[in-house]
């Protein structure tokens, strides 16, 4: 999901700026929908929703962590991922709801790019789909080391 994120945010830059303005983003839904897609589906990842991969990721760490007895760790927790979905939610936002300021840049997508952002998308849902087959796969892994 970061991968993902920041490749999109990459082929994104103008005249190969570094950085990226959340006007930039104003209306990506609309010229590049695709693109926005996955977008959207990374920002939902990293803040935690089902049922991609980020969400899967929280509730496993915050499950081991109140097993051991951390609930103190697992509120603040909780509490900065329901805070970071605001603004995760305010990309999701401009891409869709923002009117474009000034002439979109350009977007070429290379293959390699194009293609590491599509793997990135896919195993981010897929992973939030099977992540109990994943956590069995690793568990299995790990057995075989001890």
């Amino acid at each position: 999901m970061n991968l993902g994120a920041f490749g999109v945010l990459t082929r994104l830059g103008r005249d190969e700026e570094e950085r990226v303005l959340i006007t930039d983003l104003a209306g990506l839904g609309f010229r590049r929908p695709v693109v926005a897609l996955a977008m959207t589906v990374f920002m939902l990842s990293l803040g935690g929703i089902p049922p991609t991969a980020g969400f899967m990721g929280k509730v496993y760490v915050f499950g081991v962590a109140l097993q051991a007895g951390y609930v103190p760790l697992v509120v603040v927790g909780v509490l900065n991922s329901v805070i970071s979905v605001f603004y995760y939610l305010r990309v999701t936002v401009a891409m869709y709801m923002d009117e474009p300021q000034g002439e979109p840049a350009p977007v070429v997508w290379a293959p390699p790019a194009a293609l590491a952002v599509v793997v990135a998308l896919a195993l981010t849902i897929w992973w939030g789909v099977s992540a109990q087959d994943l956590l069995a796969f690793a568990e299995k892994s790990v057995r075989g080391l001890f």
